[in-house]
């Protein structure tokens, strides 16, 4: 009996072990065909949009059609090329979203010229006009120059700047190895330079460019006056003509600067975000949203910035349709207007996505050029969220991807407050701001590789997010 009664007990401990291993097997083999499954789609994304090219196709008919600032004619036949696109490309539903924005033109008068002195004669130099600027007169300003470099300087040397023409030459930190926190460290010149300057009575401003580059191309930008203070004209100086100015300067302070600029702000025109979508299919109210924005500069193609992020999302949808991937959540794809110089599309957008009853469960901006991709970042610093973002690395990293680390998500993206995960897409920055608001952000300049390398980054975190939500 003893023996028996041992028997027994032996032969329900091994059922009991059975009982719970066998559900412990199933689930193991329930992950390893997910990730087998996850890795094969991964993989057939990568190959499509690198064999393919539509993104690349599409960015070179988009920069055709030239820069795009806001407000212009050009920004107009871009949005219906987009809307047209999203059609043809077989999107459940596309529609555009009334925007007011602003008007600004450059004018055809950009003159800045270093007088005859005791040291130079006659030098024309390289500018371009910043966005918002007032123009001069007919006949220009002719004035002495002041060179600071910070803000502070400015305020030490203020009894020196009235009547002058601040120039502010402070270059971006060559030494710093992120160009993004280097350019964010030199762009307060830009932006505010003429409110600092007419504070102290300067009558006009220039400011070095903001580039990497050392060239004699001016990139411009936004700048923004305030109300209580006077508008003086301004424009951003070539690299090399920065130098050069800055050393005139040195050998002779009481050299002068003739400057003309005819740029003028028109009343604010009506026009568009640019909006489509393929819907989920278990979670159509659930929102994964793909951004980037439509307008550019108006020198240039505006290739870099933001053509590639625009072309970049409308393919992450067509690789889903191509590849017969159907998503579980609906994808929608926001091209927005006006985030060069004032931000109205994303605004526009946030304000009906936070007003409606859809979840937008993630977003993810593409707006630092078609570089090779490095990483994603994300507006959270919740560690069991990035734990499980980055047992996705293996899937991404077919596309290149190294990282998830937390950190800001986009200019247009950021105004959403009710979404749940915000995601910057972050390529190699090395290049960027040697293009960056130029005459030289053309499509000759993008490698087609690069860029879909990163459309296929979007897609793999795009699928991921489809399939397992947050």
């Amino acid at each position: 009996m003893k023996n028996f009664l041992i028997i027994k007990k032996s032969l329900f401990i091994f059922i009991f072990s059975l009982w719970i291993t066998i559900p412990s097997i199933a689930q193991t083999d329930i992950d390893s065909t997910k990730i087998l499954k996850y890795k094969n789609i991964s993989q057939q994304i990568v190959t499509s949009a690198l064999n393919e090219r539509l993104g690349y196709k599409m960015l070179r008919s988009l920069c055709r059609i030239g820069p795009r600032l806001s407000g212009s004619k050009n920004s107009l036949i871009a949005i219906n090329w987009a809307y047209n696109k999203m059609q043809e490309m077989g999107f459940d539903s596309v529609w555009k979203q009334p925007v007011k924005v602003p008007h600004w033109e450059r004018g055809d008068v950009e003159e800045a010229v270093l007088n005859d002195s005791a040291k130079v004669h006659f030098k024309k130099l390289s500018i371009l006009s910043l966005g918002g600027s007032v123009g001069t007169t007919e006949e220009g300003i002719t004035a002495k120059v002041i060179e600071v470099k910070t803000f502070d300087e400015l305020e030490k040397r203020r009894d020196e700047a009235r009547g002058k023409i601040v120039f502010f030459s402070r270059p971006l930190d060559q030494a710093t190895v992120n160009t993004f926190t280097s350019y964010g460290n030199a762009v307060d010149q830009r932006v505010y330079g003429a409110n600092e300057g007419a504070k102290y009575g300067a009558v006009g401003m220039l400011v070095r460019s903001i580039t990497t580059q050392y060239d004699n191309v001016p990139h411009t930008g936004v700048m923004i006056y305030a109300d209580s203070l006077p508008k003086i004209p301004a424009a951003a100086l070539g690299y090399t003509d920065a130098d050069f100015l800055s050393s005139a300067l040195k050998e002779d302070p009481n050299l002068t600067v003739s400057l003309k600029l005819n740029c003028k702000t028109l009343p604010d025109v009506q026009s568009y975000n640019v909006i489509g979508e393929i819907k989920g299919s278990e979670f159509p109210d659930e929102i994964i949203l793909m951004g980037g924005h439509i307008d550019s500069w108006d020198v240039g193609e505006g290739a870099h910035d933001d053509g590639a992020g625009c072309t970049q999302a409308m393919e992450v949808v067509d690789l889903f349709k191509r590849l017969n991937i159907t998503p579980k959540r609906t994808i929608r794809v926001v091209l927005f207007i006006n985030e060069e110089n004032g931000g109205r599309g994303g605004k526009t957008y946030a304000s009906f996505a936070d007003s409606s009853n859809q979840i937008h469960i993630a977003a993810i901006e593409s707006d630092r050029g078609a570089f090779t991709p490095r990483g994603f970042t994300i507006n959270s610093d919740s560690t069991a969220l990035l734990e499980k973002l980055e047992s996705w690395l293996p899937y991404l990293q077919t596309a290149n991807i190294d990282w998830i680390r937390n950190g800001g998500s986009g200019s247009d993206i950021s105004k959403l407050k009710k979404a749940k995960l915000l995601f910057g897409y972050i390529p190699d920055c090395q290049r960027y701001f040697d293009f960056h608001h130029s005459a030289k952000d053309i499509f000759n300049v993008i490698n087609p590789r690069e860029l879909e390398l990163g459309t296929s980054a979007m897609t793999i975190l795009t699928y991921l997010l489809s399939e397992e939500g947050i």
